[in-house]
């Protein structure tokens, strides 16, 4: 008894330590560009509209790669899927590295979302799967850890990016390969471990169509896809919005983003267990306002209320994990399924969403006056009005949702 007590607790330590190093990963990996951005668009030659594309192009393969992961579970189970996950990361991160040209650059990126996507899918799932009591703590706890990587990650970028190694500057191509080659650690955590729920039986399932009609799961969606473009996109336009907007130099651009993910992983450690006792529909209306009064006003107030930028992050952090502690309470025997359909239409949101981003600097520079300073900052200052717009809209559905909720007797 007492071995198997041992081997239980020896199996759920792999699990965590695949979920949480899983979430460091990941968050090094998603935000490490902000201080690349402006060198890649540099070396390859890039405008806003184009940056917006190829970062729209790049949220596209995030998004084929959570169109299928789901399926891919259920062929091979999920454990074969996560180190699938990490394996293409690290192998993202070598092509990185040899790419001298904008197509195989373009592609190793794609590649590293493709990845991406992957992991996101996993990771919910088997957050899903294992944590069956405190599950809005749970969430917001391994998500945290996303957060405290993604606090770490530009100043890591920035750092790695002067390290010279036998006379040679790693760069950005260097740093990104050194980064994705730490996915190695959470796949030798999968391999010592195994994962419950792939022999649940089909019929037990709740089938997708079953779950379409559910307008709750629609309301998650938009939800989940305004907030999580508002919390995505400080990583690839905070950096050079400061750059370009108040004249800041990268390494204090980075350390403003940095403290932007600091707040945001904050808010997930500390203030996630709030969301099993408030309810997780009033936390998105609260967190995801927060988000968007907060970017507001650091838009209004200019260079001296740049703080706020940071602020936001305890907000919007928020978001994504309580709509996941939402769905495996919600769908108990159908969060796979839940959680795919969820994350894809989210991805849908994210290419626009970036898309867009750009599209709005550029049309409010033209606006404005293209080759004047006044114009640039005007166009920045719109495309960041974005953001905020976004995790105003997700606080807005978030409301709508409640009110659905409570009229049917279903907080959650």
């Amino acid at each position: 008894m007492n071995k198997q007590a041992s081997n239980k607790k020896m199996v759920y330590a792999m699990q965590l330590a695949t979920i949480f190093l899983g979430f460091i990963v990941f968050g090094f990996s998603e935000n490490i560009k902000g201080p690349a951005i402006p060198k890649i668009q540099f070396d390859f030659q890039l405008n806003e509209s184009q940056l917006g594309t190829l970062l729209s192009l790049n949220a596209l393969g995030y998004l084929i790669a959570c169109s299928f992961t789901n399926a891919l579970t259920r062929i091979f189970g999920i454990k074969i899927v996560t180190v699938m996950a990490f394996s293409s990361m690290i192998a993202s991160g070598v092509l990185i590295y040899y790419s001298h040209s904008y197509p195989m650059f373009s592609s190793s990126y794609f590649l590293m979302y493709i990845g991406n996507g992957m992991l996101e899918i996993a990771l919910a799932i088997l957050g899903a799967r294992i944590f069956v009591k405190n599950t809005g703590m749970m969430m917001n706890l391994t998500h945290g850890f996303y957060g405290l990587s993604s606090t770490v990650a530009p100043l890591m970028a920035t750092g790695l990016m002067q390290v010279t190694l036998f006379g040679h500057t790693l760069d950005w191509r260097g740093m990104y390969m050194a980064v994705l080659a730490l996915s190695l650690l959470p796949i030798l955590a999968a391999l010592k471990s195994t994962f419950p729920g792939d022999d649940l039986p089909l019929e037990h399932r709740i089938p997708l169509k079953q779950l379409m009609r559910d307008p709750v799961l629609w309301m998650m969606v938009l939800i989940l896809s305004f907030g999580v473009v508002s919390e995505l996109a400080v990583g690839g336009w905070l950096v050079n919005f400061l750059e370009k907007a108040y004249g800041w130099d990268t390494v204090s651009a980075s350390g403003m983003l940095s403290a932007f993910f600091l707040c945001f992983a904050l808010g997930r450690l500390i203030l996630g267990p709030l969301t099993d006792k408030v309810g997780f529909v009033l936390s998105l209306i609260v967190f995801s306002g927060f988000a968007a009064i907060c970017t507001f006003a650091a838009i209004a107030g200019g260079e001296s209320y740049a703080f706020l930028f940071a602020a936001a992050g305890i907000g919007i952090a928020m978001v994504y994990p309580t709509v996941m502690a939402f769905i495996a309470k919600r769908y108990p025997t159908g969060s796979d399924t839940a959680i795919t359909f969820t994350v894809t239409l989210m991805g849908i949101g994210s290419v626009i969403g970036n898309y867009l981003i750009g599209g709005v600097i550029e049309w409010v520079k033209m606006l404005a006056g293209e080759d004047t300073e006044a114009g640039l900052i005007r166009g920045l200052q719109a495309g960041y009005g974005f953001i905020g717009f976004c995790a105003a809209i997700a606080a807005l559905c978030s409301f709508v949702l409640y009110r659905m909720l409570k009229r049917n007797n279903e907080l959650l």
